[in-house]
This record gives C-alpha cells, sequence and structure tokens, in this order.
C-alpha cells in the first residue's frame, strides 16, 4: 500500500477477487508510475498514473440492457452473460485523502484525450491529442489537478486506434443462430478533406464478399449533385476492408464524396460501449472492492466531460436512460457537453459508424442530428414526436452544453434553444444551461496557426478553453455546492442576435467569401439509401454578428471583447476543392488593418487597429475591462483573465 492505494506488485496481475459490482468483474493494472516526476499540484499533491483494463459482464435480461441493440444475439458465457474488456487510464492523487473526492470522466474521442491540449492549453503529442500524459507540460494549466480531480479515461468505440496511446474497447461479434449476419452498408470516402488523400480507400467494415457484382461505388463533386457511377474495372478490392482506384496510383479528386455500397458483415455490438462507460464510474465512484477499487472508495461527486464526437456521445447516453446504473443509482451527476452542437452518435445500431459526424459537404446523409434536440421537453411538429435529452426520471445529471459558432454553422445548436422549426426561444430546465463561445470554431485550441489549409479564408487561431474551463468549475460547484451557474449565454429570437444566414450583418471585405447557408438538419428514410423527406424542416438559425464581424451573443472573450481581428465559426472551401461549401468545422480569421489609410485602400469597413487603440495603454485596458466583466460573471477564471492581461501587456496595438 502507498500512502492509502494499493499498488499491484506484478505488472498484469488481474484482481479476479474483485466481487463484481456494477457488473465489473476484474480490474487488471499493468502500471503504476508517479506523473510528472512526483511534481506537486496545489493542495492535491502529487499524482500517478494508473494503466490497466477493465474486465466487464452483461446481462441481456436486465432492463437496464435491454436497449442495447443485438446484445441478445451476442455470445454468452457459462453464466449466460455477455462480455467486453475496456482500456483504463486513471491519474489520481498519489495521496487519496488529499483529493477532492470528485471524479472526472473524459469520453474519449475515437480513442483519444483531448482533455489536456482542447481544455488545458498542453501542447498536443500527435493526432490531435495528449494520449500519454506524462509530464507538467502535458497538464497544461493543470487546474484540474490543482482542484483534486481524479481523472478517468476509458475505451467505448469498438474500432477506434490504439495506436499512439489511443485506447478502446473488445466487443462481441453479433451473429444470427451461430453464423455471420450480412447486410448492405454505404460508406462516405473523400480524400484530403479531414486528414491526408488517402488510396487506398478503408472500409468501416469487412466485405462479406468480394464479388464485384454485390457492390456498387459513385462519385460526386458535392453534397447535392447526382451521384455517378465508377465503372467496376476502375477500381478493385486491395484487401476485404479496403478498395483502391484503378489504374493503380490513380489519386481521388480532393475532397469529392465516393460512396460505396456493399455486403459487409460481422457488426460488433457497439453498444455496449455506453454500457462499459456507465459499469466503469459506477464501479469506482462505489466502495465494492475496497482498496483494491483503484479511486479507493473516495469518490463522492462524479463529472464527465465530452468534445465534439465524445459530446455527443454524452447526450446519447444520457437520453438513452445509461445514467442510471443497474443498481438504480445515478452515474454521473454532472456533465459538460462541448461542441456537441445538437447531435448524437451513430454507435447503438447495426452497423453503426461512431466515427461520421455531419457537415453540411461530409457525411451529410449519416444519422446525427435526430429528435429530441433540446434539454427542454418539446413537441416536434416535423415527426410528431415529443422528447427531450433529459428523461425526468430522477437520473438525470445536472448539465451543462457549450458550442462555437461553428455549432450553429454545422450542427444546428440553435435548436437547444428554440422550437424545432425555429419560430420561438425556449426555456431550457433549472437543470440546465447553454453558451455560446462567441465567433469561435470547433478545433479552437492554443497554439494553433493562421493557416489556410483546405480553405478559402485564413483558419482562426481563437481558443475557447479559457470559457470551458470556468464553465467545468462552475458545474463542480453546481454539483457539488448547489451553486448555480451563470444563466445560459445564447443568442436569441427575442432580441434579434439568432437569425437566418442572409440577415447576420456580416461586413463586406473584397475578397472574403461568406456563407449564404447553414448546413440543414436532414431528414432521410436510411442511411443505405437515403433519400430526403419532403414536408416540415428543421430550421437551424446562425448568430447575427456585429460591425467587426464577430458574434454579438454568447461569451465574448477577450479577442472577442477587445479584439484585433474578425474571428468566425465558419470557413469556405476553396479550390481544388468543392468551392463555397462549409469547410468542415474550420472558422475564419481576418485582421484588423494597423492604420486608417491602410483600411482605405483595402476598402475595408472595420475600423483599423490605431483608430480603436490609441496605445498600448488604451488596447490594455480593453482587455482588463474584458476579463474584469467576465470574471465576474463566472464565466472566466481570474487566473486565466490574468494570463490575457498579461499577453496584452506584451504586445502592441
Amino acid at each position: 500500500m502507498r500512502n492509502g492505494w494499493v499498488v499491484v506488485g506484478a505488472l498484469g496481475c488481474a484482481l479476479s477477487a474483485v466481487p463484481a459490482q456494477a457488473r465489473i468483474t476484474g480490474i487488471e493494472v499493468t502500471s503504476v508510475e508517479p506523473f510528472a516526476d512526483g511534481a506537486e499540484f496545489g493542495s492535491a499533491g502529487s499524482y500517478e498514473r494508473v494503466v490497466g483494463t477493465a474486465s466487464g459482464e452483461l446481462d441481456p435480461a436486465d432492463p437496464a440492457n435491454a436497449g442495447i441493440v443485438d446484445i441478445t444475439l451476442a455470445p454468452r458465457n457459462a453464466r449466460g452473460m455477455v462480455e467486453y474488456k475496456t482500456d483504463l487510464f486513471i491519474l489520481r492523487p498519489k495521496d487519496p485523502a488529499r483529493g477532492s473526492g470528485t471524479l472526472l470522466f473524459e469520453v474519449l474521442n475515437r480513442g483519444r484525450k483531448f482533455l489536456f491540449n482542447w481544455v488545458l492549453d498542453a501542447p498536443a503529442q500527435a493526432v490531435q491529442a495528449v494520449n500519454d500524459p506524462k509530464t507538467a507540460t502535458d497538464a497544461g494549466t493543470g487546474l484540474v489537478l490543482r482542484r483534486g480531480y481524479t481523472v478517468v479515461w476509458s475505451g467505448w468505440e469498438a474500432d477506434a486506434l490504439r495506436q499512439q496511446g489511443g485506447m478502446a474497447i473488445d466487443v462481441p461479434v453479433a451473429t444470427r443462430g451461430g453464423k455471420p449476419i450480412v447486410e448492405v452498408v454505404r460508406d462516405e470516402l473523400v480524400s484530403a478533406t479531414r486528414g491526408p488523400p488517402e488510396a487506398p480507400f478503408y472500409l468501416t467494415f469487412k466485405v462479406a464478399s468480394q464479388d464485384k457484382a454485390r457492390a456498387q461505388l459513385t462519385v460526386r463533386r458535392r453534397e447535392a449533385d447526382p451521384p455517378r457511377p465508377v465503372p467496376s474495372d476502375a477500381w478493385h478490392y486491395a484487401t476485404p476492408r479496403q478498395i483502391e482506384l484503378l489504374p493503380k496510383g490513380t489519386k481521388p479528386l480532393p475532397g469529392s464524396l465516393y460512396e460505396f455500397t456493399y455486403q459487409a458483415t460481422e457488426p460488433k455490438v457497439l453498444g455496449i460501449g455506453f454500457a462499459a462507460t456507465r459499469d466503469v464510474v459506477a464501479y469506482l465512484r462505489g466502495e465494492g472492492g475496497g482498496t483494491l477499487n483503484p479511486a479507493g472508495g473516495t469518490i463522492r461527486h462524479t463529472l464527465a466531460l465530452g468534445i465534439s464526437q465524445s459530446g455527443r456521445y454524452l447526450r446519447d447516453f444520457i437520453q438513452q436512460g445509461f445514467n442510471r446504473d443497474e443498481a438504480g443509482k445515478r452515474v454521473f451527476d454532472g456533465v459538460l457537453s462541448h461542441i456537441a452542437g445538437v447531435g448524437g452518435v451513430f454507435l447503438n445500431s447495426r452497423f453503426g459508424q461512431p466515427s461520421r459526424t455531419n457537415t453540411q459537404h461530409e457525411d451529410h446523409l449519416y444519422p446525427e442530428n435526430m429528435f429530441p434536440f433540446s434539454a427542454a421537453a418539446q413537441h416536434d411538429p416535423v415527426t410528431g414526436r415529443t422528447g427531450r435529452i433529459l428523461r425526468e426520471d430522477g437520473f438525470d445529471p445536472l448539465m451543462i452544453e457549450a458550442n462555437t459558432g461553428t455549432e450553429y454553422w454545422q450542427k444546428g445548436a440553435s435548436l437547444l434553444t428554440t422550437d424545432p422549426l425555429g419560430r420561438t426561444d425556449v426555456p431550457l430546465p433549472d437543470s440546465a444551461r447553454a453558451y455560446l463561445v462567441s465567433s469561435g470554431f470547433h478545433y479552437g485550441r492554443a497554439g494553433l496557426a493562421s493557416t489556410k489549409g483546405p480553405c478559402a479564408n485564413p483558419r482562426s487561431s481563437l481558443n475557447p478553453a479559457p470559457a470551458v474551463r470556468a464553465l467545468l468549475v462552475a458545474l463542480e460547484e453546481w454539483v457539488k455546492a448547489g451553486k448555480a451557474p451563470p444563466e445560459s449565454r445564447v443568442p436569441r429570437l427575442s432580441d434579434q442576435t439568432l437569425v437566418e444566414a442572409a440577415d447576420i450583418g456580416f461586413p463586406f471585405m473584397v475578397g472574403v467569401p461568406v456563407p449564404t447557408a447553414p448546413n440543414a438538419i436532414a431528414r432521410f428514410s436510411t442511411y443505405v439509401d437515403p433519400r430526403p423527406e419532403s414536408g416540415l424542416q428543421y430550421r437551424p438559425l446562425v448568430p447575427r454578428v456585429d460591425a467587426d464581424g464577430n458574434e454579438v451573443a454568447g461569451i465574448r472573450l477577450p479577442a472577442v471583447a477587445a479584439p484585433r481581428a474578425t474571428f468566425t465559426g465558419w470557413n469556405l472551401y476553396a479550390d481544388p476543392f468543392p468551392a463555397g461549401a462549409l469547410c468542415d468545422r474550420e472558422g475564419s480569421q481576418i485582421p484588423f488593418a494597423h492604420t486608417r489609410a491602410e483600411r482605405d485602400a483595402a476598402g475595408d469597413p472595420r475600423l483599423s487597429l490605431e483608430e480603436r487603440y490609441p496605445d498600448a495603454d488604451a488596447y490594455i485596458a480593453a482587455v482588463a475591462k474584458s476579463v474584469d466583466a467576465l470574471v465576474s460573471d463566472r464565466l472566466l477564471l481570474r487566473e486565466d483573465g490574468d494570463r490575457m492581461i498579461e499577453a496584452a501587456r506584451q504586445r502592441t496595438p
């Protein structure tokens, strides 16, 4: 025992004697190491890294598991249970008595840990993430450690990559009568928009047969274009999970949408990912296992954080009833979903594809944005259904949803706080809050350069993380002390800060293209053969902007309240990509002219820096005024505000 924690002496030693609680049947710890060479993090002291796996089993007959698609078709052990095994990573105070008793569970994004560089401003190691945190630098601002949290990650996505520190879950394959299940699926395959050019294309599932007569490949330049068949002699199977264009070495046109419809086999029971999160957290927050529990029975409060895909995961986790464990207890006391919009995740389905993300150009016709959208109870005139994300069943968490301008343009975020037709504002229940980080963009985090990539405008460098940190602290105070967070800050119809795209009021600037419409909330019959449905349609709206082009409503960080540039949550593709379509989830950054003469020469209607800030003191004062207001409103931490003021002192107007 080390300061109250049990340390497993031999690597790979399974704690098979741990009594089953919340269906976790064993914890295998493969390593326990000092974090950051034993550096102290405030009153919490030093931390330890605990790496291992958790094994669990599910009773298909338990009502808590009945909603897991195909669980009755999964193989069972001798006790009639369905087994799974998930990766586990914990950062815990070395001395449990110095911890705060709060567990922070970050839901992985495609197997990656986003907490440190997307929220705590640490430099990324690789693949946009700090997947193997070891040093004090990896901890960024160290906020969650200084607050004494026990930080936990566990795998939930079966096909997440384990390379470079990624984490995943092992779940069984469904069969019917002991025979493989075969169904037709559709893969959308795009080159160079969200990563490097791909040749060959990687398929989501294993093909049941490499007979080309049972598959079809099509291509179209834009999402709205009719697909054109690609002749069967112009592609081939490189492997049962890859196709390649012919002749060999042919590269797809960047941004064009290739669709491959084929017979797939071996569907995994993906919905087990929800149950695994539920049961791992329920186990760690409980007292089961005694001192063998890696959280030591010290957890009194649980928070969940999800970013982008993992924020959408949390919305589904709640709405599908997984925030109640098998023992009838609440799993997460509070949830912070960041940049999720109104979507869910395509997980709890046969042949689900949870890595898909719907935008105006890509993955537009995959299940993601489906009613209910809001934490508020609503009737949906489009489908005739009634519903809400929060279930009002006694197990709902307190919920904060934060979004940037991107999620209004690409992810329907306005429908969090309006009716489905976008005609009236809808108040949220007392247990929920929604915030816009004004003029922010989806990929925003510390250290990004303002480059163009595939987009027409320079990429935004606005970092929304300081607002997210303040909201995380507010969530903790809400859960632990009942101190309600600030009222929601979002654009609204009532004050005309939420408008149609044509009415945003963006200033005209030569050479700066502006979008004409947000991503529509697509309605279609089936993703395999998606045919848009007619009739009433959802109406997503977008934030109005000021004379500079910065969004009026929401949390206006100093970069927006004391601006040196226009920041947007949108950008547009440039050639050779489909020019004019919204550029994935990117933002734009258009700097102000330095002088009046410079802006006059460019025909720029926005005031120049010299007109705004006559000297350095004026700029510093504007930043300080913004900081003080946000700190007073609990939408910015004082430590972050002080850093911003100091950064302003290092700049000239």
